[in-house]
């Protein structure tokens, strides 16, 4: 049956795929129809099929990735068994998650232009259909511009601009917001809403940030698990259906938060979106809830492991990075380091390990001024874990990896065994110690890179970039209680993160750096509920803080506190 009188671009009947090395399907049965005009949100924890999915639609599958078809999966009515790369690309465009990985032009004017260039079109039309579509992307004054040279939301507009250019049906977005800050995601989803609404494309989104992609309309959300589709509903029935977490998706802040004022949430509710929730028909329990009195809990004082005074940085005298950074942090601290892309955040975890070397002011640690030591001699107190853990790893094996840094330092072999063997159990890769680095998935090998850091008994770890990158629910909360059993052992964290909710939950402590200067140093709550520091750091002030003025809270910094205490305490209980 049409919906709506709109006919399907997009319809799986029946449909299954096994990848020829592995040993079972990766989609069973898969029924789904995308109608014309759609905006479709595909969700589902790590290795859930929903990527797979997005690979049937572009051609991937079964042209790079092969595999045994069952079933009958067509688009805008055509079976796609019965079709080549070629046409399948001409009906969907795909912007990945790693824009750097679908640029082929040496200008943002070339990359646009390709698919035109490939079409043979006439230079006069190529170049005006280029400006208006890099106009449609607002990029449109950056045509000579080096790719390689843009911010990470720029980059993603000019691969969007990309698939424009060839007027297709069907926009697939694979992990939109992956490795956008908050407020750079934002304009990302408000760009795809403009053309889905303008230009009255089909889109796709397959992301696990859902609360990010419902700040504009969705129509259905389908939920895949374990290779099957388990739920294909509305927003506001599927925050009713209380399912997300069953399946590793964090279902967004408010509707948890309405679900600890005792409210049960319904589709009549509208809480698929903040916007259109009911929220006279849940004002009372909201403020009833904000109302109860709790026992405060008083934060102890601890000697300050780490301190910068009036810190400077600059790689050229034209080009500041760092000006006039000044910070406290006590000793078993988790602290989030938060800002812009480009705002000076990796630099100043280099010139706190010695990487690159101040201009000016002083860093202390334990009160002792560290200028003057070397890169060796800061890592005995202070470890590094890199952002992506190919670019750490040395050593074909778990534990000579593990091991590395101790045999570099001298250490007995039999102490190493020792002090390895602790690191991997703490880490969860005890029963792997003897395997290859080869045979984990990224998230173990993320735990590789920490256990090698470990064993050097850092008072202090600093982690470039959120390690949940990327991560599900489930393996986000996996990660997270790890480390923060390493906090509560006494390893002072320090976290360069753009995960808000990370941020909120996990680090008590935040620090803001806005074009390379400290603009906010405070608890996490204080700054997500400070709307003048979210709009200057690119961050986003919390749902929780707008559900809050929602309902006429005056103290809505005190109502994201209480939500995040009750929260800490459920995940004790």
């Amino acid at each position: 049956m049409e919906e709506a009188g709109r006919g399907a671009v997009v319809e799986f009947e029946n449909f299954s795929f096994q990848y020829f090395s592995q040993a079972e399907p990766t989609l069973h049965d898969i029924n789904l129809k995308i109608y014309e005009g759609e905006k479709v949100l595909v969700v589902g924890p790590s290795g859930s099929g929903k990527s797979t999915i997005g690979h049937c639609l572009n051609g991937l599958i079964p042209f790079s990735y092969h595999g045994k078809v069952e079933g009958s999966l067509k688009i805008c009515g055509k079976e796609t068994q019965e079709m080549n790369i070629f046409e399948l690309s001409k009906r969907v465009g795909t912007v990945l998650q790693d824009a750097d990985g679908q640029f082929i032009g040496l200008t943002v004017g070339e990359d646009i232009a390709f698919a035109l260039e490939n079409d043979r079109t006439e230079q006069g039309e190529m170049k005006e259909t280029v400006q208006r579509v890099a106009d449609m992307v607002d990029m449109g004054k950056l045509l000579k511009s080096s790719p390689f040279e843009l911010s990470g939301g720029q980059k993603q507009r000019v691969a969007f601009a990309g698939v424009l250019v060839d007027d297709v049906d069907i926009l697939l977005f694979d992990e939109p917001l992956a490795n956008l800050d908050p407020a750079t995601g934002k304009t990302a989803i408000d760009l795809i809403d403009k053309v889905w609404r303008e230009y009255h494309k089909t889109v796709v989104i397959i992301e696990h940030r859902l609360e990010d992609v419902l700040y504009r309309d969705v129509d259905r959300i389908v939920l895949v698990n374990d290779g099957q589709i388990v739920a294909d509903m509305t927003p506001d029935e599927m925050m009713a259906a209380d399912i997300l977490g069953k399946y590793g998706i964090r279902e967004p802040l408010y509707v948890t938060a309405l679900k600890y004022a005792g409210v049960k949430v319904e589709a009549a509710h509208h809480a698929g979106r903040l916007v259109t929730l009911d929220i006279p028909a849940v004002q009372d329990a909201v403020l009833k809830w904000h109302n109860e009195p709790e026992e405060k809990v008083q934060q102890e004082e601890r000697p300050v492991i780490l301190a910068a005074e009036h810190l400077n940085f600059q790689y050229t005298k034209k080009r500041k990075i760092l000006q006039d950074v000044s910070f406290a942090i006590q000793e078993g601290e988790m602290v989030s380091i938060v800002g812009t892309n480009g705002a000076g955040k990796s630099t100043l975890a280099k010139v706190i390990c010695g990487f690159v070397n101040e201009d000016g002011g002083r860093l202390l640690y334990a009160g002792e001024d560290m200028k003057g030591q070397t890169i060796k001699e800061r890592s005995q107190n202070i470890s590094y874990v890199m952002q992506n853990p190919n670019q750490m790893i040395c050593k074909p094996m778990i534990f000579d990896e593990a091991a590395l840094g101790l045999r570099l330092n001298g250490v007995p072999e039999e102490e190493i065994a020792e002090r390895v063997e602790h690191a991997l159990k703490i880490c969860g890769l005890a029963p792997f110690k003897k395997w290859p680095i080869s045979a984990l998935s990224y998230g173990q090998k993320k735990r590789v890179t920490i256990a090698s850091m470990l064993v050097m008994n850092p008072k202090i770890l600093i982690l470039d970039e959120q390690p949940t990158a990327g991560q599900d629910y489930h393996h986000y909360t996996e990660i997270m209680e790890f480390l923060k059993s390493l906090n509560e052992s006494g390893v002072t964290i320090l976290m360069i993160t753009h995960d808000m909710h990370l941020m909120l939950e996990y680090t008590s402590h935040a620090i803001v750096i806005s074009d390379g200067k400290k603009i906010g140093d405070a608890s996490a709550v204080e700054i997500l509920t400070n709307e003048k520091i979210a709009e200057q750091a690119n961050l986003k002030v919390t749902s929780l803080y707008e559900l809050a003025k929602l309902t006429g809270i005056e103290d809505a910094q005190g109502f994201v506190q209480k939500f995040i205490d009750y929260e800490r305490r459920n995940m004790r209980a």
